[in-house]
């Protein structure tokens, strides 16, 4: 997600605060994931048509399951098992991914009600669209994620969100999509068509990471995480899994994307998105650069034709340098 913020104002990290007992579930069958940073573009720059100078922002926070039990550290063979998940996933043997057909809500996002609306009617489109795929890759397609609205506080059954960021929690057969609302409404009275393709944008990557948590991908992932030995590794094998889900979102908004339409202004401001995306200098390397991020966004949407396929979204097979 994006935060945007005054070059002088001081970073928060979130906590994430979970019983013992809770921890060993998660540790077995939640996974959570955030969305990245992006720079905001002016009311001017949109109505002139030009490439907006990005402002500060912060960096969004991937928020990471806490550390498992030495007992519950994956041994070769799991990770071997999960690394198989993550590289040759039925998802990636699936054919096109079905348009769900749905329109744009119209009308100003000027409240989290306008704001909770617009995205409910996108999670509902998508979890309808996601299902053929899913079901073809012998994954869950029953379970829709629950929408929250939050301000700046919310307790998950993944841990405690304390600032304000877009936040995937999936538990056994429930899931979660949390939406800091207002933030929305305040890019909406600064740039209303830019506000719109954010939005769209970021419940279509919360939503890829439910993709990847119905096919088993978002837990093996987080499991690789925890073996893999070094922190440089351990972020790239965060970048993977966050380009992935900004890939597998962009790719239910190009097959949608005459229907919806994104087209337009819109699909100007959309572009702007998801080529100002990403990780910051100073912070931490978890989501990837803006380049990589316009890249694999644009690889999901596949402008090119009418048709899209998770295949083009195995961030998992690709060089270090596409995920940098």
């Amino acid at each position: 997600m994006v935060t945007a913020r005054s070059p002088e104002s001081p970073r928060v990290e979130p906590m994430f605060n979970l019983s013992s007992k809770k921890l060993r579930v998660l540790a077995g069958a939640a996974a959570v994931a955030g969305f990245a940073a992006l720079a905001v573009p002016t009311q001017a720059a949109q109505a002139a048509g030009g490439v907006p100078q990005p402002v500060a922002t912060e960096a969004g926070i991937a928020a990471e399951p806490p550390a498992k039990a030495l007992s519950e550290q994956p041994s070769t063979k799991s990770y071997a098992s999960d690394t198989a998940i993550v590289k040759n996933n039925k998802l990636y043997k699936t054919g096109a991914i079905a348009a769900s057909k749905c329109k744009e809500v119209r009308g100003p996002l000027s409240t989290s009600n306008a704001v909770k609306a617009y995205d409910q009617t996108m999670v509902n489109c998508m979890w309808a669209a996601w299902a053929p795929t899913l079901k073809a890759s012998g994954a869950n397609y029953h379970i829709k994620p629950t929408l929250v609205m939050y301000t700046s506080r919310a307790k998950t059954y993944c841990g405690v969100i304390s600032q304000p960021t877009s936040y995937y929690c999936g538990h056994g057969s429930k899931a979660e999509i949390y939406i800091p609302g207002a933030y929305v409404v305040n890019f909406y009275k600064q740039n209303p068509v830019y506000a719109r393709a954010y939005a769209t944008n970021t419940i279509a990557h919360e939503y890829g990471h439910h993709v990847q948590y119905m096919t088993g991908i978002l837990s093996a992932s987080w499991s690789r995480q925890y073996a893999i030995s070094g922190s440089a590794a351990k972020l790239e094998e965060n970048r993977r899994r966050e380009l992935q889900a900004s890939c597998l979102g962009s790719a239910m908004i190009g097959a949608n994307k005459r229907y919806y339409p994104m087209a337009g202004a819109l699909y100007t401001q959309w572009k702007y998105v998801v080529s100002h995306s990403g990780d910051i200098k100073g912070y931490p390397r978890d989501h990837g650069s803006f380049a990589n991020h316009n890249f694999w966004s644009t690889a999901g949407f596949n402008a090119s034709s009418s048709a899209t396929y998770a295949k083009y979204c195995n961030t998992f097979n690709a060089v270090s340098s596409r995920v940098s």
